[in-house]
């Protein structure tokens, strides 16, 4: 009955799949932007922007509570898991491995295209972001000054710095951290399920966010710099589409086309949501029931990797960014500054910590070349259209990077891959409702 009422409920109602209302308000955005734009309607313009930037704002009010609970079970759910710790060194590797892949394609682009050449912008007037970051920022703010802070400015690297203490506390105390334990689970599920509630807004907050955008921005602010946001949508369009279904084919023998159709919802929300860590259920949610990962150790990695996973925000972007900044104040760069791209992008990439934007990535790397912190400035204008395509980026590399990991390690139910990918009609299977069935077969 639970199989059946909801899919006749939506042919009642006459309501298209998810990804059709996400498509559809991707198209009517497109068309509110160019209207308000062209005919100057600023009354549209701020109804789109107040549409969007509110969606926005209910995805954040649950990041706090979801990052702190979803990494304390993750955690937790590891001591179901055989081989737990070459499971989560495997995830690490290839996380890491990924990462450089991606970085390595960014610099390549900037390279070849030389993204800052021959733009005359004005940089007199450039000022450095409110939210930088550096080395000593960076590894000084993880450790948060007081616990309550950190929820209430949202700080989530300073959460999932208390979580994975929490979290790896509860192991080591064993049966006395149970009701802890059921605590965290319940307040999980609650978090969760409010959260898919805010989901299944998506296509409404797709029309304002495409909207607002194209409204404010449109062809004049990129113009100056299209090389550039060329250079990310096919930067991260080469990780996705190429860099990806290689990794999955080569090293999963899987089939890539049926890990795009089962990861597709997730990407798509992340595309328009432009947060890892608010499509973080929904990416969970597709790799358990679409791609055949076990619940175990999807609730490990995708939470992990929505807080540390970033190859568009980490990868891509800063060191195309790091070339066009060099670029725009003459100050080249060295082979030695390339390298030290890459290790930053591979070691720092939890600065990004799933949020939307990725600033204090860029500044990071910024300033660890020694480049005018001021350059940040000159793309946070363009920053949300970026930032859409990088976060779809994030999501996907996440999901493949799991998928593949659970491939090798011979616990993909590939049965469940290979199928035609379930409809996502039904709110979601929550993560302490554990399978009996691969719980056991897990156990072997």
């Amino acid at each position: 009955m639970t199989e059946t009422t909801p899919a006749r409920t939506r042919r009642r109602l006459g309501l298209p799949s998810f990804g059709a209302q996400i498509l559809l308000a991707l198209i009517l955005g497109l068309a509110f932007g160019f209207l308000a734009r062209s005919a100057q309607l600023d009354w549209l313009t701020a109804t789109l922007d107040t549409v969007g930037s509110l969606f926005i704002q209910l995805l954040k009010l649950a990041v706090p509570p979801l990052v702190f609970t979803a990494i304390v079970a993750s955690i937790v759910q590891l001591r179901h898991l055989t081989n737990a710790a070459r499971l989560a060194a495997s995830t690490l590797g290839w996380f890491a491995l990924s990462g450089l892949i991606a970085v390595s394609i960014g610099l390549g682009l900037g390279l070849l295209t030389n993204p800052g050449q021959g733009i005359s912008l004005d940089v007199s007037g450039a000022q450095a972001p409110k939210s930088q970051g550096s080395w000593t920022d960076f590894l000084v703010g993880i450790v948060p000054t007081n616990p309550v802070k950190a929820f209430v400015e949202g700080n989530v690297l300073q959460i999932v710095f208390l979580a994975v203490v929490v979290g790896f506390a509860a192991m080591r105390l064993g049966a006395k951290a149970e009701s802890f334990l059921d605590v965290n689970a319940a307040l999980l599920e609650i978090t969760q399920k409010a959260l898919w509630w805010i989901i299944r807004l998506a296509p409404v907050g797709t029309l304002g966010l495409i909207g607002a955008a194209v409204a404010q921005y449109g062809w004049d602010l990129l113009a100056p710099l299209a090389t550039f946001t060329l250079d990310v949508y096919v930067g991260c369009a080469i990780i996705m589409f190429v860099v990806y279904p290689l990794l999955l084919a080569v090293f999963g023998r899987l089939n890539p086309m049926r890990f795009f159709s089962g990861a597709w919802p997730a990407i798509q929300l992340a595309f328009v949501s432009r947060s890892s860590v608010g499509t973080m259920p929904l990416t969970q949610r597709v790799t358990i029931e679409r791609l055949g990962v076990p619940r175990e150790y999807a609730s490990f990695a995708i939470p992990f990797g929505a807080t540390s996973k970033m190859d568009g925000c980490a990868g891509v972007y800063p060191a195309l960014a790091a070339i066009f900044v060099s670029q725009i104040f003459g100050m080249p760069l060295s082979i030695g500054d390339y390298v030290l791209i890459a290790f930053v992008s591979v070691v720092g990439s939890a600065a990004t910590a799933g949020l939307t934007g990725a600033i204090v990535m860029l500044t990071l790397t910024l300033s660890t070349l020694g480049l005018p912190l001021a350059g940040a400035g000159l793309l946070l204008a363009i920053d949300p259209i970026l930032d859409m395509m990088r976060t779809a980026t994030n999501v996907a590399g996440q999901a493949a990077m799991t998928t593949l990991v659970a491939a090798r390690a011979g616990i993909l139910d590939r049965t469940v891959y290979d199928a035609p990918p379930a409809k996502l009609t039904q709110e979601p299977a929550l993560v302490s409702q554990a399978r009996p069935a691969r719980e056991a077969a897990l156990a072997h």
